[in-house]
């Protein structure tokens, strides 16, 4: 979503109003901030209530690790507020954030950013799910990796006699934007506009977001129409053809909405955090130059970057289908809880004394070991892509290149931040 700051509007309900004076109002600061932000509210005998950056309505919010990874596979805790038996009345902390993020959209559009894969449950979104699933299979991901690596040696090469680079805006979005385009199929030629049109949507001042996501609609229309006049290996040319026997065919805003939803989650959230991840390098020169003298420890490196950055800090809204105690707590029908993955992924209890410590060394457990990609149902279904992806650049940035630096004081960095969130890289410029 882009960082438009614009306050949400919406009423706050009378129980909500109640709750209002005791909870904490998390400021962008503290919502990036793992130990600052979350160390009290996770030390907290009940899951607090909270209210986001920006918005209005309190939520409760859940922090400590083995609580949110038990939330992200409770059946009693769905997506889809509209499916609470009973209905629910009142503010919700989910549509201020929508409010916030696309006041003034035409409606025609807007549906496409709302029909979100990440906010359905049970059948519908394994329905939904079930073909985007078959399309990204360890086979398929692992037969990108030459083309990840061409694209990125290409884009260093071309970057290379420029004094200073952003590494956002001139190596991560195009990388990223040059992969999912790959996969999913969007004709190379378009690709340029394509991650223009994303960066507008996802990462502007807020002032083209509505023309970004305009555009990437119409693009996607038409691609699709072009699509099933004349198929292709891509991926679009499997949706359109239906999947395979037994699937429920999508409608066609269904299929526009999830070609949308590949496209704009396969640029923007890896791009950022291969940003970010190069800056928490940067800010551990030991452990940058451990990476550099033992480049091996890159596969370790990788999980523990996404660890320690968890670009996605406060997960989707959930809704408790009925009253029930959870983490001490005793939730009512209806009631709203979020998690907290960046508190998650910092929580001692797990991962030892000082969390906030990136170590590349680090050893996880069985499965990612964090839960930056999520967990349960809704784990992210480009997880393998923005590893290898993330892993070739940082081998072709870092590695590659040892003499790679920051191109200005770690102060004069800029950032913005999105409703609901903490800050996020405007620029990274470097030194290659």
């Amino acid at each position: 979503m882009s960082q438009n700051t614009a306050n949400a509007a919406g009423t706050v309900n009378t129980a909500s109003s109640a709750r209002t004076a005791d909870a904490v109002h998390l400021t962008p600061e503290l919502v990036e901030d793992p130990v600052q932000g979350y160390a009290n509210l996770r030390a907290e005998t009940e899951l607090p209530h909270v209210v986001l950056p920006e918005l209005q309505t309190p939520v409760r919010l859940i922090t400590r690790y083995a609580d949110v990874k038990a939330a992200l596979t409770e059946p009693r805790l769905i997506r889809d507020r509209s499916k609470v038996p009973g209905g629910t009345e009142g503010s919700d902390a989910q549509d201020e954030l929508m409010a916030a993020a696309f006041e003034g959209f035409p409606a025609e559009y807007a549906k496409y950013v709302t029909d979100h894969l990440s906010l359905f449950d049970g059948e519908d979104h394994a329905r939904r799910r079930a073909p985007l699933t078959r399309a990204f299979t360890a086979r398929r991901i692992a037969a990108l990796r030459s083309f990840v690596e061409r694209a990125a040696a290409d884009l260093i090469h071309e970057l290379a006699a420029k004094d200073e680079v952003d590494l956002l805006g001139e190596f991560a979005y195009p990388l990223t934007t040059f992969v999912i385009c790959e996969l999913v199929g969007v004709d190379e030629a378009d690709r340029p506009q394509v991650c223009a049109w994303i960066r507008d949507f996802a990462y502007g001042d807020g002032s083209r977001t509505a023309d970004g996501l305009i555009g990437i609609v119409e693009y996607v229309r038409a691609l699709i129409v072009r699509r099933r006049a004349e198929p292709t290996e891509d991926l679009i040319s499997a949706l359109t053809a239906g999947g395979q026997e037994g699937d429920e065919p999508f409608t066609e805003d269904e299929l526009v909405s999830v070609v949308f939803l590949l496209i704009s989650t396969g640029i923007t959230p890896p791009a950022l955090f291969l940003a970010h991840a190069v800056l928490a390098l940067f800010d551990h020169p030991d452990q940058l130059a451990r990476l550099r003298a033992e480049p091996e420890l890159l596969e370790r490196a990788v999980p523990e970057l996404l660890r320690h950055v968890t670009l996605v800090r406060i997960g989707a809204s959930m809704y408790a289908t009925e009253d029930f105690e959870f983490a001490g707590t005793a939730l009512k029908k209806g009631e709203t809880v979020t998690v907290a993955l960046l508190a998650a992924n910092h929580d001692p209890q797990e991962f030892g004394e000082a969390p906030e410590r990136l170590d590349i060394t680090r050893e996880f457990g069985r499965g990612d070991g964090h839960l930056a990609f999520g967990h349960g149902a809704h784990y992210c279904l480009g997880a393998a892509l923005g590893r290898l992806v993330t892993s070739v650049g940082f081998d072709q940035v870092l590695v590659r290149r040892p003499g790679t630096t920051l191109a200005v004081g770690r102060d004069e960095l800029e950032f913005g931040h999105w409703p609901a969130d903490g800050f996020h890289l405007l620029r990274l410029p470097v030194r290659l």
